[in-house]
């Protein structure tokens, strides 16, 4: 509790308390004046508003509170009456230079203590602004972009930047730098502003197992190459499958990429939604490049493994022919599905009996007409060889591909034909475009397939082919298959 101490009321502390300051006179030996005086300076004419609520001491207090901003709102001039005031004069000459340098302006632009005097008599203005001896940079190689063409955009002369290609076509081929490559510049001193810097330095990383440094040396640049050491162990992953294959695989490190490639591969022998259980365990084993810079590349599957406990599906990727198949551990593979379609398009006429609308009468239809745009892409639904490959009647440009055991099948009213008799293609090759050559009544895609020289639907062809290693082609695959089961999981 805080009590009043002002000379001539109670103090605060023990009841010992004395005033002092101030003579201690008995009250009837003082005039009456000094009587009023002595009563009114007893009074508490501002009393706490919060205590002794609704007492005469409290309604004094309110008086008094009411009369004081009575008083000060009379006395005040008004809220519409503008308050006069004296604006300083704006500084110049060398008053604004003084006071500006002590502004924060030049701390910004890179002072060291936002001091700077005004010049003197002394000070001689330059014709020119001097020029660094040295500027570092650095450039980014763009999508579509050539490299000479990056150098000339970051500054450097066309000379030094065609002197810089061919060295660097010595290491690598420039087509193979990939774009967002990131080159380190260091441009010297020049002769004069009319003439480009030379390039002193130019470092940047052409491969992931190699840097290439170039230096000035004299007149010419050198070549310096910098190889970075790579790890090439593969990346081995194996978990359970539980509620989901690919989350699981996700959780337990595995790139979205290989993940994608594992289905496939199991999808090849497994239906993943119908024989896959949560309690099977999955293997996993990818390509995989460790710099000793600390970079990591993942690249394709190696491998493709499931044990579902009383049987496993092991799968490795095999290069045979020049294509690459998934073969199992006994160097055995199987492909089973239907032809696909061989141009992306909406089917417009069906395998069977149909209003031919050009002849305007019921006749047999021996294929399928696939509706797609002017020039679509043709592919060869399944290898073979070219037959025939011209113009025949009614069904315009025609190719005729044989894919052995009986299987033929023909692709009409095309624009162009891409492939020649005699020739070989595989499956998905280009083998001419969508027109509307022969009797069309626009452009589309006739396909149709014979077996053993009778016209079938093309959507009722189920295919399955075997394949399987011997001699020299086994033993590598055995030795690959055995090298890849050694790798440990979880290796990195």
């Amino acid at each position: 509790m805080f009590l009043r101490d002002d000379h001539g009321l109670e103090l605060a502390g023990a009841a010992g308390g004395r005033s002092f300051g101030r003579a201690l006179v008995p009250i009837a030996d003082l005039s009456p004046i000094d009587r009023l005086r002595v009563k009114a300076a007893q009074i508490d004419w501002v009393p706490d508003l919060g205590a002794q609520i609704g007492s005469r001491t409290w309604w004094r207090g309110l008086a008094t509170c009411t009369a004081l901003c009575a008083a000060t709102w009379v006395m005040s001039p008004g809220l519409d009456r503008p308050i006069v005031g004296e604006t300083p004069a704006p500084l110049a000459g060398a008053e604004w230079e003084e006071a500006r340098t002590q502004a924060i302006a030049p701390l910004g632009l890179g002072a060291d203590t936002g001091r700077r005097m005004a010049a003197n008599d002394l000070v001689r203005p330059l014709a020119e602004t001097p020029e660094r001896p040295i500027i570092e940079l650095t450039a980014t190689l763009g999508d579509g972009d050539q490299f000479a063409s990056a150098l000339q955009r970051a500054g450097v002369g066309r000379g030094d930047a065609a002197a810089a290609a061919d060295l660097v076509a010595e290491a690598v081929s420039l087509n193979d730098l990939k774009p967002g490559t990131r080159f380190d510049l260091t441009l010297g001193r020049r002769a004069d502003r009319t003439v480009a810097r030379p390039l002193e330095k130019l470092a940047f990383r052409a491969r992931f197992d190699l840097n290439l440094a170039l230096t000035r040396a004299g007149d010419h640049l050198a070549l310096d190459r910098r190889p970075i050491a790579i790890d090439n162990t593969p990346l081995r992953i194996q978990g359970l499958v539980g509620s989901s294959l690919y989350r699981s695989a996700r959780a337990a490190g595995a790139p979205a990429k290989v993940i994608e490639s594992f289905l496939k591969a199991i999808a090849t022998r497994l239906s993943i939604g119908r024989d896959v259980s949560a309690a099977d365990s999955f293997d996993i084993i990818a390509e995989q490049q460790r710099a000793a810079t600390g970079e990591v590349q993942i690249g394709q599957l190696l491998f493709a493994g499931l044990d579902q406990g009383s049987k496993k599906t092991q799968l490795v990727k095999w290069d045979q022919n020049g294509a690459s198949q998934w073969f199992d551990a006994k160097g055995q593979t199987e492909q089973r599905g239907f032809m696909g379609m061989p141009v992306s398009g909406r089917i417009s006429s069906t395998y069977g009996m149909r209003f031919h609308p050009l002849l305007g009468f019921m006749r047999m239809h021996k294929g399928l007409d696939i509706a797609a745009p002017y020039g679509t892409p043709i592919h060869a639904a399944v290898a073979g060889q070219v037959a025939f490959a011209g113009r025949s009647s009614g069904y315009g440009n025609f190719v005729k591909l044989v894919h052995g055991g009986g299987l033929a099948s023909g692709y009409g009213h095309m624009s162009r034909i891409a492939v020649r008799p005699g020739e070989t293609v595989s499956r998905g090759e280009v083998i001419g475009y969508v027109g509307s050559t022969g009797m069309s009544t626009g452009p589309h895609l006739h396909w149709e397939v014979w077996k053993n020289g009778a016209a079938v639907n093309p959507r009722s062809i189920a295919l399955a082919s075997t394949a399987v290693l011997s001699g020299e082609a086994l033993r590598a695959f055995k030795a690959r298959v055995s090298t890849l089961l050694s790798v440990k999981p979880g290796a990195r």
